[in-house]
């Protein structure tokens, strides 16, 4: 098929400027102001910015295992619904995938059924109990593009240390959950006022900046890159980015909920607004921003986590954590970072396209002639309320439900292929 984008804007890391986007055969041949070709479609995306396709560098698809909250074909129609065309999925399947059979049945499920391409992320030690290490030689020949026991720490820094030394063996990012769980003490919130108010338990943000402190030290002694995940403190922010001043090859990133929220949203008792680490107070949000402004932090990732209504619908302390968030990712960034003025739309496709395809490895996030043709065409002109009961996704766990936001994907071509068409799915 081929396919002609015209009157659009496009975005990329390097440059803005109206031009026209020709596909054929999936892989994209022009890109050029005014250009004209004969096509099959004709898109027109006056007013709109044409993106390279999103890729989100930490989600939770949940398959195998836990399909009742999410799938393989659910999770890419949602993650296609909001501009991504790629994605790394974390290993907490059940079974785990710290072995090369669920990684390759992760793989060959998305190249059947998935609506967008799925990198899958394997697990740093075995049943992600922190012990011994995983396969990953193995894993990495099947398919993983990084390793992380995301939900947990690996409390034990031997292990650790052995964790980084294995996967830089084999060239593969080091994916850490932050978090001292013997500090964190069973908390189910923010430690602080309005936690004692609640009468809940709160979670020290040491617990979190602790586990950075600890992972950049290893980091720096063994000379190994090391990214953190879902970064949500002011402190920690401070750590890392006091770390790259002194040459430590450390990533970082965090999430919209972090930069949009605080943990006024769990007023109520509020479940949707439980995630880990929790949301945190209006100093954390703001240096959250500035962090990302200043580059300290290098990408929005989703951490998309989806969970059936009846393990939100209770008690706030027995409630699971987390939210979907690949259909709000962009709206809320694009609202909250370059409507508001902190930065450029070209930072924010820095942040959410091309810089997390480069802490991956993987050949993505770059609309450039000669490329396959993954596009998204975000148009930020559409002021809406978040509804939920739209989601693509099999679960509806947001605390964004009527959240007032600007822009909406429109069109996401994946391979050259239309997924997405005037912001709906084609089946």
């Amino acid at each position: 098929m081929k396919i002609l984008i015209k009157n659009g804007i496009v975005v990329t890391d390097e440059y803005k400027k109206r031009q026209n986007v020709y596909i054929e055969d999936e892989i994209i041949t022009k890109v050029k102001e005014n250009y004209e070709a004969e096509a099959d479609v004709v898109l027109d995306a006056e007013g709109a910015f044409i993106l390279p396709g999103l890729v989100d560098a930490h989600c939770h698809l949940r398959d195998p295992g836990y399909e009742y909250k999410e799938d393989i074909v659910s999770g890419t129609r949602s993650a296609a619904m909001g501009g991504f065309t790629s994605v790394a999925c974390m290993a907490n399947t059940n079974p785990v995938a710290d072995n090369k059979t669920v990684i390759r049945y992760i793989i060959d499920k998305a190249n059947r059924e998935g609506l967008v391409h799925v990198f899958p992320i394997g697990a740093m030690t075995k049943g992600l109990k922190g012990e011994e290490l995983s396969e990953i030689g193995e894993m990495k020949e099947a398919g993983i593009v990084g390793v992380s026991d995301d939900g947990y720490s690996v409390a034990n820094s031997s292990v650790m240390k052995k964790v980084m030394l294995y996967a830089n063996m084999f060239d593969l990012p080091v994916i850490c959950h932050c978090e001292d769980l013997n500090l964190a003490e069973d908390g189910v919130m923010n430690e602080g006022a309005l936690s004692t108010e609640m009468g809940l338990r709160g979670i020290s943000k040491a617990s979190e900046e602790i586990m950075i402190a600890r992972d950049i030290l290893l980091s720096k002694r063994l000379n190994v890159p090391v990214h953190i995940c879902h970064v949500s403190t002011a402190v920690g922010v401070e750590i890392i980015r006091n770390a790259k001043k002194n040459g430590v090859k450390v990533t970082a990133e965090t999430c919209p909920h972090y930069f949009t929220l605080t943990e006024k949203a769990c007023e109520g008792y509020n479940t949707l607004a439980k995630v880990n680490p929790p949301l945190r107070n209006e100093e954390d949000v703001e240096a959250i921003i500035q962090g990302l402004c200043d580059g300290t932090i290098d990408i929005i990732a989703t951490d998309h986590a989806p969970h059936h209504i009846d393990e939100k619908n209770v008690e706030f302390d027995k409630a699971a954590n987390g939210l979907v968030g690949f259909e709000t990712a962009l709206p809320l960034s694009y609202t909250a970072l370059v409507k508001a003025g902190h930065m450029s739309m070209m930072e924010l496709v820095r942040k959410m396209s091309t810089k997390p395809a480069e802490i991956l490895k993987i050949d993505k996030g770059r609309l450039i002639e000669g490329k396959k043709a993954d596009i998204t065409i975000f148009d930020p002109n559409v002021d809406y309320t978040i509804d939920i009961e739209t989601f693509a996704s099999k679960s509806k766990n947001s605390p964004f439900h009527g959240f007032p936001v600007s822009g909406k994907v429109v069109v996401t071509i994946v391979n050259g292929r239309i997924v997405v068409k005037d912001g709906k799915l084609l089946d």
